[in-house]
């Protein structure tokens, strides 16, 4: 297996077999009679090329006159994999199994791959369930499909993002960090808000950020929530896409429900009757709320986005649930009266010097590393830049506004301004500060 480069934009981070997309070419392919293994020929094209490409070895074939170096002697298609409907974009994904005549020596291309390793399936499976790796669901499905047989020429696939009754769609790239896909009122491109569950099975586990956008939606989370179990609801921020319904999920499910103190007052302001009958636990930067794998799982305040806002991660730095920190689909707001640029920044800063080897962002999928970090932190100093610039040319807000952000979709304007407002206070601030 390989593990793809942290700065890809697909799945950065994750674990893999070598392989990649049929490009156009493939598709004209023709191979002459058993060349190929009965395979579709632009199927077989597209991976004899990408497994040149990305591991730097010319194949051949067994038969009469063919050198057995590199040799492949069986070729099998063990299953497609096709995304489900609630993924933006849907493909198939064919795995196949090669039976080599040796083991090569690989050269890995080193734009896409970080490394690339040989190792049993037993293996695999063990660095995956000590939260080692990330998978992609399909990925995980063919490991378990070797695990249980060495020998197998066909993975069980169905639908492979696992969904629990008619509740929501389970994802667990990582052991031990499910993701509850669940359907919220958030800001598009957007349509989920990540719901995670937490927590080893002798601690505490933790429902993190549930926010179902319907009663409809709601009454599917206290299905798959209630069978999987939770002790407590934890709330990283207030804002709705992060806890609407998440009373009534806590009052049903007989629960705490936990936040910052900051959460709680913006909360109690904005929804007098949010804690009705519910016990409040009050969580702070250094707490420990829960282990996983064995390791304190402990709260860290990061504002910025919102003053109040708490990200969760373990001892080890295995992962980080960053919140809104950063987005997997579209643009963190940062927006008065709850947003700060200077503690946003800063907030950065922090978690990038802390390493977390996978960040979980409340919307999209796990990111290995803190590549996307880094990428987002340059970006605003970048964005700081232009405005500070643009204001001492005298330029005005709606020019800056209409200047940095041509061609946007206008919907997405007026959150444009408010970071611009905030890039502005800031610089405000600092000045003020240095004089």
């Amino acid at each position: 297996m390989v593990r793809r480069h942290r700065e890809l934009a697909a799945f950065p981070g994750y674990q893999a077999f070598p392989g990649g997309k049929v490009d156009l070419p493939d598709a004209d392919h023709v191979y002459q009679a058993d060349t190929h293994f009965a395979q579709e020929p632009r199927l077989f094209r597209a991976l004899m090329r990408e497994l040149e490409e990305e591991l730097g070895v010319a194949w051949s074939f067994a038969g009469p006159g063919v050198a057995r170096d590199h040799c492949i002697e069986h070729c099998v298609l063990m299953g497609t994999a096709l995304t489900p409907p609630l993924t933006p974009l849907r493909f198939n994904t064919h795995f196949f199994r090669l039976d080599l005549s040796e083991r090569p020596q690989f050269r890995l291309e080193a734009r896409e791959l970080d490394s690339g390793d040989w190792a049993t399936p037993q293996v695999w499976m063990e660095r995956y369930r000590r939260g080692e790796i990330l998978l992609a669901p399909p990925t995980l499905m063919a490991l378990r499909a070797l695990v249980e047989d060495a020998a197998a020429t066909t993975i069980p696939f169905h639908e492979f993002v696992q969904s629990i009754g008619d509740g929501v769609p389970v994802m667990e790239a990582q052991y031990g960090v499910k993701v509850l896909l669940v359907r919220s009122n958030t800001v598009p491109p957007a349509q989920h808000t990540n719901c995670f569950l937490i927590g080893d099975a002798d601690a505490r586990r933790l429902l993190v950020d549930p926010s179902p956008k319907s009663s409809e939606e709601l009454a599917k989370l206290q299905r798959t929530a209630g069978r999987l179990g939770f002790d407590e609801i934890f709330i990283t921020h207030h804002h709705p896409d992060h806890q609407q319904r998440a009373d009534e999920l806590a009052r049903s499910a007989g629960v705490p429900i936990g936040m910052s103190a900051d959460t709680q007052a913006r909360l109690r302001a904005r929804s007098p009757n949010f804690f009705d009958g519910l016990e409040v636990k009050t969580h702070q930067d250094g707490d420990v709320v829960t282990r996983w794998n064995g390791h304190d799982v402990r709260v860290m305040a990061v504002p910025g986005h919102d003053e109040g806002q708490l990200a969760l991660m373990p001892d080890n730095r295995a992962w980080c649930i960053v919140s809104d920190l950063i987005q997997g689909i579209g643009t963190v707001v940062i927006a008065a009266p709850e947003g700060d640029m200077r503690k946003y920044f800063a907030t950065l800063e922090r978690v990038i010097a802390a390493n977390p080897a996978v960040i979980y962002p409340s919307h999209g999928i796990a990111l290995g590393g803190v590549f996307y970090l880094e990428q987002t932190l340059r970006h605003r100093r970048q964005r700081e830049a232009q405005v500070r610039q643009m204001l001492a040319d005298g330029r005005s807000i709606d020019e800056i506004l209409a200047e940095i952000y041509r061609g946007v979709d206008a919907f997405l304007l007026p959150l444009a301004r408010m970071n611009i407002e905030s890039h502005l206070s800031k610089l405000r601030i600092e000045a003020a500060t240095a004089a």
